[in-house]
């Protein structure tokens, strides 16, 4: 079969012929229709962002794609079935405390890259193998609409901060990082979860303005100036009422003003979740006042991606309409131009712009 390969970090993708994958028990090999190219994916494949990644690697995290053959222990996947690949890959034999791995994309600790061996080749490639439970049915779809439900793999990381931090219906939410890629789908996953207001804070106006145009008055944003006391100030205005919820996405590129500004807005019992890149490259840790988060009860958690439980749910919010995939404007590329692929996300990583390689 035919795959994009990444030889060593630095170097551009080259398309070769690699062996197909081996089908073992409880594992689903998938024919990949459209595999979403992450916004930072330049950064991770050039070194930049240190990730572990055990090289020669077809990278690509998530992808869906039909299902083309099933270990003899899988009762309900049938060939030809459509079904959205979890790249979230998670050892199974210490329930409590998985290794996992993000397939084609990274590791976390040896244990993590021991999975990487055996599951590491990602979806930039014809045909993928995963783990029986990582391949999840996504109902009958329209074939020419395969681009777009890839963007479920985007949404689902801002989705497992939103779980983690046990959002309501009827609260309001701020996504700090808000005109990033991720967190524009957290303004929208937020919202499709019932929240009734999301504060979307940031720098990037014509970002902001879009924003704007797609939710209405459910989504109020804040021009952040850098000034930490007075961003503070303007987005605790922006809401209707207290804030009950924090969700911090903001890249590696970030300092620690920006959120600790957002974190401190919100209310008493109210809760932060962090899940951004602040930190990953060095810089300042993030300091929170103690007395603040002693005396006003708020919870401070940090959550890497979401729960094995996460990408059936979230299937179903945007098979109900809840979830708007149309949200998403969506660029294809072809195997081949791969490279290409990469350099086209990492040029438009503005909320809502997803960009597909098509096998």
């Amino acid at each position: 079969m035919k795959a994009a390969v990444l030889q060593e970090f630095g170097r551009p993708l080259s398309v070769e012929d690699v062996p197909d994958p081996v089908l073992g028990t409880g594992e689903v090999i998938v024919d990949v229709v459209a595999a979403a190219v992450l916004p930072y994916a330049a950064e991770v494949f050039s070194g930049e962002r240190r990730y572990l990644l055990t090289l020669p690697v077809t990278p690509g995290a998530g992808a869906v794609g039909r299902v083309r053959e099933v270990g003899p222990d899988a009762t309900r996947l049938t060939p030809g079935q459509w079904v959205l690949c979890d790249p979230t890959i998670r050892s199974r034999d210490h329930a409590l405390t998985p290794d996992i791995t993000l397939q084609g994309l990274s590791g976390r600790g040896e244990g993590g890259l021991r999975l990487q061996r055996h599951f590491g080749q990602g979806s930039y490639a014809e045909r993928l193998l995963v783990p029986t439970e990582n391949a999840v049915p996504l109902g009958s779809i329209d074939p020419a609409d395969a681009a777009r439900w890839a963007a479920l793999s985007l949404c689902l990381v801002p989705y497992g901060g939103l779980l983690a931090g046990d959002l309501q219906a009827g609260e309001t939410v701020l996504v700090s990082g808000a005109t990033g890629n991720f967190g524009g789908a957290a303004v929208a996953v937020a919202l499709a979860m019932g929240a009734a207001c999301v504060i979307a804070p940031g720098r990037n106006e014509e970002a902001l303005r879009g924003l704007e145009r797609r939710f209405g008055p459910q989504v109020r944003t804040v021009r952040l100036s850098g000034a930490e006391d007075r961003d503070r100030g303007q987005m605790m205005a922006a809401a209707p009422g207290p804030i009950d919820l924090v969700l911090d996405l903001l890249p590696p590129s970030a300092g620690t003003t920006p959120v600790r500004a957002a974190a401190m807005t919100v209310r008493e019992y109210g809760r932060v979740v962090l899940m951004g890149g602040v930190g990953m490259l060095g810089g300042a840790d993030l300091a929170l006042p103690y007395p603040w988060l002693m005396r006003n009860n708020v919870t401070v958690r940090g959550q890497w991606l979401y729960p094995r439980h996460a990408p059936a749910r979230f299937i179903e919010l945007a098979r109900c309409g809840r979830l708007d995939l149309g949200l998403f404007c969506v660029t294809e590329f072809a195997l081949d131009e791969a490279d290409e692929a990469v350099a086209h996300a990492a040029r438009h990583a503005a909320p809502f712009s997803l960009t597909v390689i098509r096998p």
